[in-house]
């Protein structure tokens, strides 16, 4: 199968070996979890369970809200002790409502959905599947955490003929997809099919980079019974495993910026979504765990951890044998796109991909200089982008002349900063300006919507006041009406009388 070229990106030492050879281990259920219930892009889910109630494992604890979001379940069973704020796995060390589970140990499941065993075709038309993927709570695990069942109900809204399913893992250091489709190949091809006949698309293409030749090999034996599915090798280079990119490469197909690759006809998802696709509809199981590298120079034993959501970095670091020596960054992530932790307290939630300890001698960092003109920015940025235009005129303020040139297209995977050799921390300032623009459209809307309001208020005033007018003119014809005809029946009796007289 042919590729298409994809420009920009870098080449990195990715350091996968720490832990990519390492096979998946299973964690025990820890004493306490803490489950976050905004898991996921949109609205967070609402809690219905309530302190001092006993849970099931798989349980749903939090329901989706209104709009784009997801169900959140139970990872273990246990007393819920606490509806609380909790510090979330995210640089900015804000909190989030979850709720606490004090385990008991028993790891009992609650009453799940019956199973759908059947082989294709499903005894199951694409709206029911549909509907289990979002009672599991399935969100995208590559890292973006979308959910799964808002894009496949995109079938209705766009013209979809291509799956494609993402198993480049380009991030330095993470290898969880790598050793789940070395391992779980069957149940990934499972989910796969069934996310096609969701769609209703006939072409399947499962993209891994070149550097993953034993899950190649293990996907590729997987779906030799299904002629409709290709398993394609694409260059490693990242960000190869942004979706975008990933669609560009293996069809020729180009996302606009502000649009989504549905609009260009194909959905794109992570090989660990289509093995949690396969659980829920096989199993009947919600989301409650996922595969998370922990890896990097600083912690004792890197590995790659099926972990209960809601377990703590803390309980999950002390699994791999703890930190040594002390690292200079943690890491929620990969080392280009993810965010340093606020706290080994916060939790592993569904869009954790991995942990990682890494010590100064791995960190890209230095005193920042001043920018030498090389261009070497432009050349990496695979957005088409002038990285470096872009931070002068954010250093100056001007976020609308940024905007005007293209950043708010940048898709934040870091190549920029990681190349530039005086150490500018491009992304970043791009983060802000991005996220001040953001909130400045954010205030126009609300102002627009304000407004709109007000406008709606004065037409709704007028229009009863016109109505009123209009009933008072009417009540005053009416009365006039009225009058007249009295009159006019008053002469006409005055009339008749006199005639009556007058023939008397």
């Amino acid at each position: 199968m042919s590729l298409f070229q994809v420009r920009g990106g870098v080449k990195l030492s990715y350091r996968k070996e720490l832990s990519s050879e390492s096979p998946i281990v299973h964690m025990p259920t820890p004493k306490r979890v803490c489950i976050p219930l905004q898991q996921h892009v949109g609205s967070p889910a609402e809690p219905v369970v309530e302190v001092g109630q006993w849970v099931g494992k798989g349980q749903l604890i939090g329901k989706s809200g209104r709009g784009i979001s997801a169900n959140v379940h139970a990872s273990t069973s246990g007393i819920v002790t606490a509806i609380e704020d909790h510090v979330a796995p995210h640089p900015s060390g804000l909190t989030q409502l979850t709720v606490v589970i004090e385990a008991d140990g028993d790891d009992r499941w609650a009453e799940l959905p019956p199973p759908i065993t059947a082989d294709f075709p499903l005894p199951a038309t694409p709206k029911e599947l549909n509907d289990r993927v979002a009672a599991a709570g399935i969100v995208g695990l590559g890292g973006a955490a979308f959910p799964s069942a808002v894009k496949l109900d995109m079938r209705y809204k766009y013209s979809i003929d291509t799956l494609v399913i993402n198993g480049a893992e380009c991030e330095p250091y993470i290898t969880c997809d790598d050793r789940l489709m070395r391992e779980s190949a069957s149940e990934i091809i499972d989910g796969v099919r069934i996310m096609a006949y969701a769609l209703a698309v006939e072409q399947i293409i499962i993209a891994i980079e070149a550097n993953k030749p034993k899950a190649v090999k293990a996907m590729r034996d997987a779906a030799k019974a299904d002629r409709s599915i290709r398993v394609v090798t694409v260059p490693t280079r990242f960000p190869m495993g942004s979706a975008q990119h990933l669609l560009l490469a293996v069809t020729g197909r180009e996302t606009p910026a502000d649009k989504r690759t549905a609009e260009v006809g194909a959905v794109v998802h992570n090989v660990a979504t289509a093995r949690a696709v396969s659980c829920a509809i096989r199993r009947g199981e919600p989301l409650i765990s996922r595969v998370v590298t922990v890896s990097g120079f600083g912690v004792r034993e890197p590995a790659n951890v099926e972990v209960p959501l809601g377990t703590s970095v803390e309980d999950l670091l002390a699994f791999c044998g703890g930190l040594h020596p002390v690292p200079t960054l943690l890491i929620n992530g990969g080392p280009m796109m993810g965010a340093p932790l606020p706290s080994v307290h916060a939790p592993v939630v569904k869009g954790s991909s991995g942990v990682l300890a890494l010590t100064a001698a791995e960190i890209n960092e230095g005193p920042e200089s001043p920018c030498i003109r090389c261009g070497k920015c432009v050349s990496a940025c695979p957005a088409g982008l002038v990285p470096v235009e872009m931070a002068q005129l954010i250093k100056r303020g001007d976020l609308q002349g940024a905007k005007a040139i293209g950043s708010q297209d940048c898709i934040a995977c870091g190549s920029c900063s990681y190349i530039c050799p005086s150490h500018i921390p491009l992304a970043h300032y791009f983060s802000f300006a991005n996220g001040k623009l953001n909130a400045l459209d954010r205030d126009a809307r609300r102002q627009d919507r304000i407004r709109s309001l007000i406008q709606a208020r004065n037409e709704r005033a007028a229009r009863e006041a016109e109505m009123k007018k209009a009933a008072a003119a009417a009540r005053k014809a009416a009365k006039a009406a009225t009058a007249a005809a009295k009159a006019a029946a008053t002469e006409t009796t005055a009339a008749s009388t006199t005639q009556m007289e007058e023939t008397t």
